[in-house]
């Protein structure tokens, strides 16, 4: 093995290694996975063993060039060598250095140093060893008469077209390896599914048995009686509704060049997040107001939603709240969840219970609904009548049904496909374009637990449910 082949290895091993730690900076973890440790460490271990096999290499060259007197010290550049024309050739050719001088006319050997390992990494970084060298450099060649680097003129396109490698045309170029990670401009939503009730199937489909009777139902299901002492107990049985729940896919199929992987090392990392990260919006879509053929069927389709009639017919009003409240079957209001459109918040904010003078016939103040004592100087409340307030692009416009939900998503079942998310890559799909294609599938279910709403066993007479909604406003 040769030199050149090993300084290669060495490149390809570092290469790997900074794409782990690349991988992890752009999923934003403080500490490796598992595997990843383990792999980086294989790589660290077989770094060193090779390292230490060129050093011996390089140190017998030297000793040859010593010897004979004609080549010198022979070594790797300490500066790098941009300007070459073949950037791979380039590396591969190890630069001359002048011989010591003899002392006393006796050639006496030189003094003998570690040999300096270099890995190569100018193909990623255009011959920059740091940011902080090519950012002066730009610096230099920004100031009328000032010098103009080779490594940056090596970049300069030399056609007529303006392009980003001219820096009369817009600047120069920053080095790719000198920001692997991937920048996402928006971050993923909170995940609905986590608060659903949530069940795992080894196949495609799953049969529940479901309860649909109230506590206080006194026909069917089973019933509680008072009976008398020495008297015969009466019986009852379950009511159960048998539902088959057929689990949806939902796909994303990501070609990508290979071109674009070897520039962005960080690339495989990113597509492994992002797409999860819109599965989860889709999913949450589905769970809020989805149609039930070939998705979930949504809160908003549900045949158990109640929607409230709206109190002015314009902006929510407390009174919306509390009508929303009311219709929450109670015992699930200590676990329910508020799920709004962003564009709710302002006028969740203006509102305020109004307080008026002892007459009742005119204001003199009002009470904040969704504003601390300390007022917009101090931190929101995140919570509305106690339960959170969860803003999600899944909700619907506002002023419409849906931009304002009261949900108890313990009775909104999931069913997922054992494994989670399946993964998979090939090259063989577009091989002939040089693509590498990313799949994504996920296998999911979800449909509230109930097909009506309740009549309570007393009262007004108005149904109660898990779900509750704001009807139309203007």
């Amino acid at each position: 093995m040769t030199i050149a082949e090993l300084q290669a290895q060495l490149d390809e091993i570092h290469t790997e290694s900074q794409g782990i730690l690349a991988a992890a900076d752009a999923d934003k973890r403080d500490a490796l996975l598992a595997d990843e440790q383990e792999r980086l460490d294989a790589l660290l271990a077989e770094f060193e063993a090779k390292s230490q096999d060129l050093a011996r290499m390089q140190a017998v060259q030297e000793n040859a060039a010593l010897l004979n007197g004609s080549t010198g010290r022979r070594t790797t550049p300490e500066v790098p060598r941009a300007e070459a024309d073949d950037a791979d050739d380039a590396d591969d050719v190890p630069a001359a250095r002048p011989m010591a001088p003899q002392m006393a006319g006796n050639r006496q050997p030189q003094q003998r140093r570690e040999p300096r390992i270099n890995v190569h990494q100018d193909r990623s970084r255009w011959g920059w060893r740091a940011f902080g060298e090519f950012a002066q450099a730009v610096k230099m060649a920004s100031i009328s008469g000032g010098h103009v680097d080779g490594r940056l003129a090596a970049q300069m396109a030399p056609t007529s077209y303006g392009s980003e490698g001219t820096g009369a045309d817009g600047g120069f170029a920053v080095p790719p390896d000198f920001r692997a990670e991937i920048i996402s401009k928006v971050m993923a939503e909170d995940q609905l599914i986590s608060r659903t009730d949530q069940s795992v199937s080894t196949g495609n489909s799953i049969t529940l048995p479901i309860d649909t009777t109230s506590p206080w139902q006194t026909t069917g299901g089973i019933q509680a009686y008072w009976d008398g002492e020495a008297q015969q107990i009466n019986q009852s049985k379950p009511a159960l509704e048998q539902v088959q729940v057929k689990l949806n896919k939902l796909t994303a199929l990501v070609p990508v060049s290979d071109e674009l992987l070897e520039d962005v090392p960080a690339l495989d990392s990113y597509l492994r997040r992002k797409a999860p990260e819109k599965m989860n919006y889709k999913i949450n879509a589905g769970i809020v107001k989805g149609t039930g053929v070939g998705q979930p069927l949504g809160i908003m389709n549900s045949p158990s939603l109640v929607t409230v009639a709206d109190a002015n017919g314009k902006s929510i009003q407390p009174v919306d709240i509390f009508k929303m409240w009311s219709r929450m079957y109670g015992p699930l209001r200590s676990s329910a969840v508020w799920l709004i459109n962003q564009d709710v918040e302002p006028e969740l904010f203006n509102m305020h219970i109004k307080v008026s003078n002892a007459a009742e016939n005119d204001y003199v103040g009002g009470v904040p609904v969704y504003m601390p004592a300390g007022g917009l100087s101090a931190s929101p409340y995140g919570t509305l009548m106690g339960r959170p307030v969860v803003p999600t692009e899944a909700c619907n416009s506002l002023n419409t049904p849906g931009d304002i939900l009261l949900v108890n998503l313990g009775q909104y079942m999931t069913v997922t496909k054992g494994g989670g998310i399946r993964t998979d890559t090939s090259v063989h799909l577009f091989f002939d374009y040089a693509v590498t294609a990313f799949r994504f599938i996920f296998r999911v279910a979800g449909r509230p637990m109930w097909d009506a709403a309740i009549t309570p066993g007393s009262g007004s007479g108005n149904s109660l449910s898990w779900a509750v909604a704001l009807d139309t406003r203007t």
